[in-house]
Parts: C-alpha cells; structure tokens; sequence
C-alpha cells in the first residue's frame, strides 16, 4: 500500500491524495483543495504549533510517552553519567563524540574565547545596579553582533564557526559579569587553568584568594546540569532562534532574540516559580492544603514544576538531576524547602488526579533547589539555563542555515477583522 493519504472534500465531492513522508503530510500539498479557481485553498489552524513539524532535525530526538531524550542518538542518562559539558556541546555540533585530540582541540579553543572586550565591559556597567542578570545578558549579547563585525558574513563556514566558538566561550562571562555587577562586586577575569564550569564557579565567587579553587562535587554538578539543559528540540526559545536566524540575521541577534523567549516564567523562569511555590506552601504540614487547591482549580493555585508539553512520563532529566541534588546537599546542606518538594512528589506519583493527567515531575522540580543550595539568587535562573542551551541553539542555528527547504518563515493566519470598507470623515462619525 503506498504511503498516501486520501482526503475527501465534503463541499466539493472531490478526493485528494496526499504522500506521506516521515509521518508526515506537506501543509503546501492541502492548498490543491479548493472550491474554486478564485479559492486560496485549504489551510491548517495550529495555534502553538501543538502538530506542526517546522523542520527536519538530526540533533535531539524526543519520545514523550516513554520518557526518551537523546542527543545525536545518545540517551541523555549516559552523557549525564560519562560525559562533560563541553565533550556534550561538541556532539551536538558536529554531531560525534570527539576524539581525545579532537576533544582537547576544542576544549583549547573555548577558552582562548573567554575574554571580553573592555568595550563590552563598558557597556555592561551602564545597566542599573538591580538590572535582571538576563536582561543584562541578552542586551550584551545582542551587542557583541557591533564588535565582531564578521558575524554577518554567515554563509562562510569558518567565519560561522568562529562566532560560534565565540558565543559558548563568552556567554558564561558575561553571565557572570552580570551577576557580579548585580552585587556590586568588581569583575573576575577568567581562570584558563580551571574547567568550563570551574572557570565560570571562579568568575562567579572568587574573593580576595590568589587561586579559586571550586568544589570538585559542585564543579561536577553544574556540569551535568548544563549537559542537560544543553537542547530539547523545538521549544519556544530554540524556534525563535531558528525564526530570526531565517531572516539571515546574525547569530548575536538571533540568541538574543532566543534568550528574550527563554526569560519568560513559562520557560527559563519556571524553575524560579517552583521555588516561589514552595516558599508560598513554608511547611509539610501546608503540603495537603496546597493539593486540596489545586485539584479543586482555585485561583493561584498550580503545581509547579509537574507536567510538560512533551513528556507524558517522568522527565528523563529529572531522574538525573534529583541524583545531582543529593551529590549537592551532601556539601552545602539540605535545602530547607526539599521536605516540601519530595512529598508533593510522593502525592503526585500516588494521587489518580495527577496520574491520569501524567503530570510527573520535570527539569525545573529540583534545579531550582540545587541553584538556590549553590548559592545562586532566583533572578541568575533562567541565565543558567540560556549557557548551555547556547550550543543547542547555535547548532539548531546552523542546521536550519544549511537547509535546502528552508526559507524565512512567515506563518499564515485565518483574517476575522471587517470586511474592506470607505473612511469616514471626523464629523461624519457615529
């Protein structure tokens, strides 16, 4: 049987056969449907793009239902138990683990493209004292496309890589700037001795020490947290990234037009929310009250960091970051609000309300907890998300360059405004 779907047009009679393809049917292949010769044709209406594939992709892979989350192929509980950041961010590049030269090489090379220009140092001291640590880093950011005046030549491959390298290496400085500048506390150079995470650990708390030297248990937590928070498919902010890099903007401008979607509290935020709710709920003793609300849908009551647009099943990074948050609480104490968390979960995983709606708990659960133990400020959340979701976002950037199919993207919409009408003079209006 040929891989074809056959429509029928109830207005018309007639049938249509469409090729299906990888799951799928060409939204263009529906415009042949009409009514008539003055008909645009048939369109699909798909708010939020709930059942829209925009893009062929062989970075992430994503199975929902079962809890699957695989980077170039590789289940992202193998990366988070062997793997490194930087090892993660090559793979998802070029699309293979790296040789150990290989790997060497580019480790060499990031942190040759750590520094900040004084220029962009300048800049950054012009924000407010209580500027958001994000803000500060998508306008920086966004900026740096004025210093590195190449990254509009975007067709050429190593002039590409080259921001590219630029973009992984300086995003944890300039996170760290912003996060210095925000406690009036003057800048840390990097430290090209120390890891990816290590380094940005020293730029963060350094003091008056001659030589920071992170906690190798809270050095290695970071590092697997951004392994996986490294990509995650088409989300919000990576499709933004892939709308604006579609105008054939520059690659500064397109991150920070993603970071801008990250910083919403539904996306990069939601873990700061979750930690919001657990402050709100103070006490185990509240924790049935707190349910009681949000099974009966009272107003501001929601439970936060439960259920995700993909996942139907536990999230796969969960698993691996409730591991990291006992590593953690080992060195810096338990977090007081973790009682609170581990029993929402227990009723969460037990209660048929949250069962049948398959709300299991996702990323932001725990790691707002373990950024909160590590003595990260709520406001630095979503900018730990937006450093290792550069390379995701700039490997997505590049794909979508080299793609053949793809144009600059400009959806259609479904017109429910008047009809074409005269204008009315001033005096004549009613």
């Amino acid at each position: 049987m040929a891989d074809t779907l056959t429509v029928t047009d109830n207005r018309t009679g007639k049938s249509y056969e469409l090729p299906i393809q990888d799951g799928t049917i060409k939204a263009m292949d529906l415009r042949q449907i009409k009514t008539g010769p003055d008909d645009f044709g048939l369109m699909t209406y798909d708010p939020a793009f709930m059942n829209t594939a925009n893009c062929r992709s062989r970075i992430t892979y994503i199975d929902g239902d079962k809890g699957i989350l695989l980077y170039r192929g590789y289940p992202i509980e193998q990366l988070a138990e062997h793997s490194d950041y930087l090892e993660t961010a090559y793979l998802i590049l070029y699309g293979e683990l790296p040789t150990d030269g290989q790997l060497q090489s580019w480790r060499r090379e990031i942190t040759l493209h750590t520094m900040l220009h004084e220029n962009v140092k300048k800049f950054m001291d012009g924000f407010q004292y209580d500027a958001h640590p994000m803000g500060i880093l998508l306008s920086t950011v966004g900026a740096l496309s004025t210093v590195n005046r190449d990254a509009k030549n975007i067709f050429d491959k190593t002039t590409r890589m080259r921001q590219i390298l630029r973009l992984i290496a300086k995003v944890p400085s300039i996170a760290a700037y912003a996060y210095r500048h925000s406690i009036g506390r003057p800048y840390n150079n990097p430290d090209n001795d120390l890891s990816f995470t290590g380094n940005f650990l020293n730029m963060l708390f350094k003091m008056t020490e001659l030589k920071y030297k992170p906690h190798p248990v809270l050095e290695r937590a970071l590092d697997v947290l951004f392994i996986l928070h490294a990509d995650h498919e088409q989300n919000c902010s990576t499709t933004t990234m892939r709308t604006i890099g579609s105008s054939q903007a520059d690659p500064y401008s397109a991150f920070a037009g993603a970071a801008a979607a990250l910083y919403g509290p539904l996306h990069g935020g939601a873990n700061e929310a979750v930690l919001r709710m657990l402050t709100e709920i103070g006490s185990l003793n509240h924790v049935p009250d707190f349910i009681a609300k949000v099974k009966s849908g009272e107003a501001g009551s929601r439970l936060m960091g439960f259920g995700h647009r993909v996942y139907k099943s536990y999230d796969p990074r969960a698993k691996q970051i409730k591991k990291i948050a006992d590593m953690v609480f080992e060195v810096t104490g338990k977090n007081p609000l973790l009682d609170i968390a581990l029993e929402l979960e227990r009723i969460a995983l037990q209660d048929d309300y949250f069962v049948k709606r398959k709300l299991y708990p996702n990323v932001d659960f725990y790691s707002g907890l373990i950024y909160q133990a590590m003595g990260f400020p709520t406001e630095m959340f979503p900018v730990l998300f937006a450093i290792p979701r550069t390379v995701g976002w700039m490997a997505q950037w590049e794909e979508m360059l080299l793609d053949p199919d793809q144009k600059i993207a400009r959806p259609r919409q479904i017109y429910l405004g008047s009809e074409a009408r005269d204008y009315v003079a001033r005096d004549q209006r009613k």
